[in-house]
């Protein structure tokens, strides 16, 4: 699909890629912010909608860049995973690609892909695929899920957002009712770190340097999440929290990302998740750092060197 004789549109012109059905005042934030942050530098970042690009790519048919001009880059904020895809077959660079935006959505991928380059997660546990569109029929997998990780411990669905599908549960009860609830949907089992309860570290990070963190705390919840009532501090990363975030960039390859770091028993820095597309407003308001800037000069100058797709 891929077409050198594309038309493009500019060398200060880029899209920004946002799902056309989510709609609320967070993210049209964010957006603004971005689509101000380009003005700053001299650059139009135009607003496309996934359900206003796919329809320009009807496969079987000609590329489509005959008939419309072509950024130089796209920002991709959204998880449209197959649209991405597109646009990359189409010779567009995509910040952040296809592929590291896959990996991030899947809280599974993020731990497979991590598994063995030195990075310190909690022990975690793929939860065994069904068919069944009610879930699990037989529950019996779950005693050498209790052996290796006790109680209490972390159910998590692989997809999900502000942590609203991660669950503390205490016993053999609470992980069947939690399961039922969750029915066929991907979940994991992980450890539970205690020394975090409540709170981790948010590192905001674009390409391999730390732009912004804080430090997310909630007294009365096990999640730090500011969207469950966390509050939130300014706060001067360590050097082990900054490796960690460093390796989590270059192993995914991420353009930008927000890394979430817990306290090990130990203080030692362990990881939570990978945001692809972390929403920024919350560690500008803590930090007083509008990371939309540091976004867009990477991405500008990144564009600048090439298309490359970064992995590939």
């Amino acid at each position: 699909m891929q077409n050198e004789n594309r038309q493009e549109a500019g060398p200060g012109t880029a899209w920004l890629v946002v799902n056309g059905f989510l709609h609320s005042q967070k993210f049209d934030e964010i957006f603004a912010w971005l689509i101000q942050a380009a003005k700053r530098q001299g650059w139009s970042l135009e607003l496309k909608t996934n359900t206003g690009l796919l329809p320009e790519f009807v496969l079987g048919e000609p590329f489509c860049g005959q008939r419309m001009r072509l950024p130089r880059f796209v920002i991709f904020w959204d998880k449209d995973v197959r649209l991405a895809r597109l646009l990359e077959k189409a010779g567009l660079r995509l910040f952040n690609c296809a592929d590291s935006i896959e990996v991030c959505d899947d809280k599974a991928r993020t731990f497979l892909e991590l598994a063995h380059c030195g990075i310190r997660m909690p022990k975690t546990i793929l939860g065994p695929k069904t068919f069944r569109p009610e879930g699990y029929a037989d529950l019996a997998f779950l005693t050498d899920i209790e052996q290796k990780l006790g109680y209490p411990m972390i159910l998590k669905e692989c997809y999900g957002s502000f942590g609203q599908q991660v669950y503390l549960v205490r016993d053999r009860m609470e992980t069947e009712a939690c399961l039922r609830r969750i029915r066929n949907r991907p979940c994991l089992f992980q450890e539970y770190i205690q020394t975090s309860k409540g709170q981790d570290i948010r590192i905001q990070m674009v390409g391999e340097r730390a732009v912004a963190a804080m430090h997310r705390y909630n007294p009365d919840d096990f999640r730090a999440n500011i969207t469950n009532g966390g509050k939130m501090e300014a706060y001067e990363p360590t050097a082990g929290q900054l490796e960690i975030a460093r390796s989590v960039m270059r192993e995914l390859h991420l353009d930008f990302a927000g890394i979430d770091i817990l306290f090990g028993e130990k203080e030692e820095p362990v990881l939570c998740e990978v945001n692809s597309n972390a929403h920024f407003v919350n560690i500008y308001q803590c930090t007083g750092v509008n990371a939309a800037d540091d976004i867009m000069r990477h991405c500008i100058s990144a564009s600048r060197k090439g298309n490359d797709i970064p992995g590939r």
